[in-house]
């Protein structure tokens, strides 16, 4: 099993480049070429999303990302460190400004689920992650 690992400060601007890296390692994984498109947008949204709930919660630490090959499937991880019990839930009695936000992060998870049919969503008190798999097809080889 191979892994890439990348980590990046929670700016908007690392999101591009997240985006290219996943796309670059999936084509190598053995991704099928028309679903690169599909890996790139689900990625930058997942990487979007992390970004938005760190400068939101004040978080300093990076945006997780990793980009993990395994026999017949490829997989990418993104992890934020913010806190909550469950996706999607809400605070009690939270104003306005929260409730929008928490639309905007289904709105978020909703779009990746559309992107991806395999797509798991976990978050708890330390942060959250999104795992999205892709199946692969094994390289073959050319003979001259």
């Amino acid at each position: 099993m191979a892994t890439v690992e990348l980590r990046f400060s929670a700016l908007p601007e690392h999101v591009r480049t997240a985006r290219l890296v996943a796309a670059a390692v999936a084509r190598r994984a053995g991704v099928d070429e028309a679903v690169l498109d599909e890996v790139r947008l689900a990625v930058g949204e997942a990487c979007t999303r992390a970004v938005g709930l760190h400068q939101t919660g004040g978080i300093t630490a990076p945006v997780k990302v990793s980009l993990i090959e395994e026999e017949k499937q490829f997989s990418i991880e993104v992890g934020d460190e913010a806190p909550r019990s469950a996706p999607g839930d809400r605070a009690p009695g939270s104003g306005e400004g929260v409730d929008v936000e928490a639309d905007e992060d289904e709105m978020g998870l909703a779009v990746i689920s559309g992107l991806v049919d395999d797509v798991e969503v976990s978050a708890g008190e330390h942060g959250g992650l999104i795992r999205m798999t892709w199946p692969t097809t094994p390289a073959t080889a050319t003979l001259p």
